[in-house]
């Protein structure tokens, strides 16, 4: 089970937003750099990175951000946000990323997502975001009739590494994750799920150690971690003796 920090990055600065608002970001670190080696010294062994500018845009455009976190950690690191064609895929795997996330582009255009997961085995992730159930897309500015399960059960075989599940209304406002949608969703696909969106505190990762979450990969913590609601090592301490 892996806690999974986050630095969502908008304007080169390491933010987080509420309900993905991006007027309503909050600036934790000018340095996403050096807080992706804070996270690495925490004792964290994986980092989850969103280049919210270019969730909104379509294109990549923290690239001198991610670029200086990969350079500052050890740790693998995984990325979202506005990548939607091989060749951003092809680019960022180049640069030292563990994985793209895809996420708008695993609703336009599946047929891609099931390209990249054969031309880079294992490295390629999809963000399902739901606002009530119904996947958003574009930054999460536009929603679509396409539910959750359904658009991750399309997926189904096609070597996915990891869904990362966010349930929109709970995003950045720290009243805990949806383990129930979440869950639902883990028992209706074969592939991994990682939880996002809403974790507040201690009893979200102890609830990750209960057995019915034990099938999820893990989840995503980010504004609890900023705000001190979350010891990090108490926190990995819970996760490594329930393993």
């Amino acid at each position: 089970m892996i806690l999974f920090p986050a630095i969502d990055l908008k304007g080169g600065h390491c933010v987080r937003l509420k309900h993905g608002e991006m007027a309503s970001a909050t600036v934790y670190n000018a340095d996403p750099a050096a807080q992706a080696k804070a996270f690495e010294d925490q004792g964290f062994e994986w980092l989850h990175v969103v280049d919210l500018d270019g969730a909104f845009a379509g294109e990549s455009r923290n690239c001198e951000a991610v670029e200086a976190i990969l350079a500052a950690t050890a740790n693998p690191v995984q990325l979202g946000g506005g990548i939607r064609s091989m060749a951003h895929i092809e680019a960022w795997l180049a640069k030292g990323l563990a994985r793209v996330i895809l996420g708008t582009v695993a609703v336009r255009d599946p047929d891609l997502v099931k390209q990249a997961c054969r031309a880079f085995p294992g490295r390629v992730a999809v963000g399902i975001d739901a606002r009530g159930g119904k996947v958003a897309v574009e930054g999460w500015a536009e929603a679509s009739e396409l539910g959750a399960i359904e658009l991750a059960q399309r997926f189904e075989g096609a070597g996915v590494a990891a869904i990362i599940y966010t349930d929109i209304d709970r995003d950045g406002v720290l009243i805990g994750i949806n383990w129930e949608a979440t869950i639902a969703l883990a028992d209706a696909v074969s592939i991994p799920v990682i939880a996002s969106g809403g974790l507040a505190s201690l009893a979200d990762i102890v609830r990750m150690t209960m057995p019915d979450a034990t099938r999820l990969e893990g989840a995503i913590s980010g504004r609890a971690l900023y705000d001190g609601r979350i010891d990090p090592a108490e926190a990995l301490r819970l996760l490594k003796e329930a393993a």
